[in-house]
């Protein structure tokens, strides 16, 4: 018995090694990006047959009953990308890119988490993974591929991105269409259409955005995003700018 047990179990193996090895992806409608940083997710799209593309952090939506492909990197440290209801644990080593192909058979909302050991904020690095019907995927996707809508002029707004340039933001952070800027930070395009902030440290509000901003330290100590010198009624028109971006 245990020789042809063994043998079953040494053919599936292979066969699950070889999936592994060459993952799907030709024909894959959409495909995504997905780069861990010391602490957060960057999440790139690309629609093969609109064209569409968008960029956004910490967060991964997908369309339901559809094959989606991510190609897994990083450039910094070893990090593992995992979905425990979705997917096994894939790791992601810099200078290397793995892939994975996912399919969620019913719409929700799933926990993602770093499942490797990568520093001070491992813990707090989450993604979250949200499955939708396809229609409102497309929709989505459509919103998130445009730039960030002009600021609103109703309670001094306007001054929003002045402040944003003023304070160097845009050396890490970019809003595409209003100031294009580095990658070491997450996309803030449409900042407010996503439900937590700091890779799922804190709910996306007002007050939140005024707490991180002034000091990032207290709420997730050891990022890399230093604290605002901003004065005061700098700091609340500048959140409430962020505010609308969705």
């Amino acid at each position: 018995m245990p020789l042809p047990l063994l043998a079953a179990l040494m053919v599936w193996s292979g066969w699950q090694s070889a999936q592994l090895a060459h993952p799907f992806s030709g024909d894959a409608r959409i495909q995504v990006s997905v780069t861990a940083h010391m602490w957060w997710w960057e999440v790139r799209y690309r629609d093969t047959r609109s064209g569409r593309e968008a960029v956004l952090a910490n967060e991964l939506r997908l369309p339901v009953g559809e094959r989606v492909y991510l190609a897994l990197t990083t450039p910094d440290v070893l990090h593992a990308f995992w979905v425990p209801a979705l997917a096994g644990k894939v790791d992601m080593v810099p200078g290397r890119v793995h892939g994975l192909t996912l399919r969620a058979g019913a719409p929700g909302r799933y926990r993602g988490q770093c499942a490797e050991y990568c520093g001070t904020q491992h813990a707090s690095m989450a993604l979250n993974v949200i499955a939708q019907p396809a229609a409102g995927f497309d929709d989505w996707l459509a919103g998130q591929a445009r730039p960030a809508p002009p600021p609103q002029v109703a309670g001094g707004m306007a001054r929003g991105p002045a402040i944003f340039l003023a304070a160097r933001c845009n050396a890490c952070h970019t809003v595409r269409g209003i100031a294009e800027g580095g990658r070491s930070g997450p996309d803030l395009t449409h900042l407010a259409s996503r439900s937590h902030i700091a890779a799922g440290a804190l709910p996306f509000s007002r007050a939140a955005l005024l707490g991180w901003i002034a000091n990032p330290q207290s709420a997730k100590p050891g990022a890399r995003m230093p604290p605002s010198s901003l004065a005061p009624e700098d700091l609340q028109t500048l959140a409430a700018w962020l505010e609308t971006l969705e």
